[in-house]
């Protein structure tokens, strides 16, 4: 809930909900493995929410592909969020949890906000509410789904 405050108070990039999908009631995810999304690793930066957003996503290991997430408003960190995407029996979760700046949660301890895998086609990967898509080598789109409404991240892989 405090992170739709946060984006009620910020300027987004809205769109209708073109790119994001539910699964359909009884609706299982399909079978899949990490290596299928492998062009996700890297370091993306971009704006949103009237500041600078960045995103660490780790190769596959250990049955999963960690993140971080970081908005960055007036230079101070606005919130965190950190998870991963993971192999759950024959196919992925997205799971995070959100941070303040300061590291104090968001959920509960053991509480996560999940995504199930819709599908994954060439350059996307569809979970519930949250699509990834690759739109060259070094750019990338990730739409999240937020209170019915579409909002686009548009990432530039981050190079030092």
């Amino acid at each position: 809930m405090k992170l739709l405050f946060l984006f009620s108070l910020c300027v987004l990039t809205v769109t209708n909900a073109q790119n994001t999908l539910q699964l359909e009631t009884g609706q299982k995810s399909p079978n899949a493995t990490l290596d299928s999304l492998s062009w996700i690793e890297g370091h993306w930066r971009g704006t949103a929410f009237g500041g600078i957003t960045e995103e660490i996503w780790s190769p596959p290991l250990g049955g999963s592909m960690m993140f971080v997430f970081k908005l960055v408003n007036d230079n101070q960190v606005s919130f965190y969020e950190i998870g991963h995407i993971r192999q759950l029996e024959n196919t992925l979760i997205l799971q995070l949890k959100h941070f303040h700046g300061d590291l104090k949660g968001w959920e509960t301890k053991d509480e996560t906000v999940d995504f199930r895998l819709i599908k994954i086609e060439d350059g996307k990967a569809f979970f519930e509410g949250f699509t990834f898509e690759k739109v060259a080598k070094d750019e990338l789109n990730v739409y999240v789904l937020i209170e019915e409404k579409e909002v686009k991240f548009n990432y530039k892989r981050f190079k030092n």
